[in-house]
């Protein structure tokens, strides 16, 4: 199976569907952090190939919920996100997987198939992620672990993993794919 991994620089989903067998590609306009086939540069680029799968990170930023409270004031920005989601979700390519957190696609594109969490895919982390998929079936969990300690955020309970993070870094860290969801994408779509 071809399978393009759109808006990836960390390699993980990509690092799944090769160990599984598979000819995949990530593209991201950052440069890849694990070596292995890389298109640094624009996907839009790439979406005309004979793609069998794509697995779409869209970035967040101007789509997430928790970036609410600043909509009113990017409105430009957020109708240029939601363009590009609109234009990964048209591409001719016969399964699609798009994932996003929890956040304004479910108005403007629709509901979300599912949302699934790491730690239903044996990694301890709350990490709510939607999945919009079109031509797959919805992942079914593959090891249930504990959930993973939540602190006290000033008024908020957060993940403690979340909470660790150096702001510097926190977006771009907090938009890998854990491993374990990665590996689940790769087998279950992998096979169909």
């Amino acid at each position: 199976m071809k399978v393009l991994v759109a808006c990836e620089f960390s390699g993980v989903v990509r690092d799944a569907f090769i160990a599984s067998g598979h000819e995949a590609v990530s593209c991201d306009l950052l440069p890849t952090q694990s070596p292995g086939p890389h298109h640094q540069g624009d996907v839009r680029d790439l979406l005309h190939l004979d793609w069998d799968l794509m697995i779409a990170h869209p970035p967040c930023t101007h789509l997430a919920a928790s970036g609410a409270r600043w909509f009113r004031d990017k409105q430009a920005e957020q109708a240029a996100a939601l363009a590009f989601v609109r234009l990964l979700w048209e591409a001719s390519i016969p399964r699609i997987a798009l994932e996003n957190p929890v956040g304004i696609l479910s108005t403007h594109l629709r509901k979300p198939n599912q949302i699934i969490h790491p730690w239903q895919f044996g990694e301890p982390i709350t990490k709510a992620t939607c999945l919009w998929l079109k031509g797959l079936r919805s992942l079914r969990p593959t090891q249930i672990v504990e959930r993973g300690k939540h602190v006290q955020y000033g008024s908020k309970r957060i993940p403690l993993w979340y909470a660790n993070l150096k702001s510097s870094d926190r977006a771009q860290k907090r938009s890998v794919t854990s491993v374990g969801i990665a590996a689940a994408m790769a087998d279950q779509w992998g096979s169909q």
